[in-house]
Order: structure tokens, then sequence, then C-alpha cells
């Protein structure tokens, strides 16, 4: 089959081998390990992520979600300038929940997507 990529989680399909997944999935899942993973958690990229989950245990409000919106936007463009590119991030922040939506176009085929991520995850 073309075009398939590693899925994410990590884990294996019912024939034994590694799962794998369509581009659409693919991009979504790399967005979301942008978002959730913090930095220092990647041994050989300690830049990686944006560390949104740490978010969560701040004061939650208006300024959280507009603090978040330009750490989110600006990751997601510096890790993952390659294949999309980031039209806008709304973040809303609810009692103890941030939820992220990201617009954005996918750079092999100018498709545009809207995708929303809540943390905790």
């Amino acid at each position: 089959m073309d075009n398939q990529f590693l899925d994410f989680p990590f884990r294996m399909d019912e024939r034994g081998r590694t799962a794998v997944t369509e581009e659409d999935d693919h991009i979504r899942d790399m967005i979301e390990q942008v978002l959730f993973t913090n930095p220092g958690e990647r041994v050989n990229r300690p830049e990686f992520g944006c560390g949104l989950k740490r978010l969560l245990f701040m004061p939650n409000g208006q300024p959280l979600a507009a603090a978040t919106q330009v750490l989110v936007k600006s990751a997601l463009q510096k890790w993952l300038e390659t294949a999309i590119q980031v039209e806008d991030v709304e973040v809303d922040a609810q009692d103890s929940s941030l939820t992220v939506r990201v617009t954005y176009s996918v750079r092999t085929g100018g498709e545009r997507r809207i995708d929303l991520f809540t943390a905790p995850a």
C-alpha cells in the first residue's frame, strides 16, 4: 500500500505487525505528539514539544488560554512546518481542561483540516 505511516501510539496490528495508518491520521498523530510532549522528554530532541499538560496546573482563565494559543501555534510551526501550514489556533479553558482547536492545511495536498485536542488527554 502507498503512503502508509507508523501509527501512534506504537502498537502491533491484528497480524502481529507494526500498525500503520494513512497520512491524515498520521498528521493528526504528529500534532498530538507536539502538543502533549513536554520539552525534555525526548532524549535526542530535548526542545521538542510544547508541554500542554503542564499548563493544566496553572490558574485557568483567559490569560492562560491566550498564552497557550501562542505556545501551541509556535511549537506547531517549528516542528511541523514541512507537513502543515498552521492557519489558526483557538484555546478554550474550562474548569480543569483545555480544548485546543487547530486549523491547518496539509502541505502535500493543500487540504484544510480542523482538529480538536483536549487536555487532560
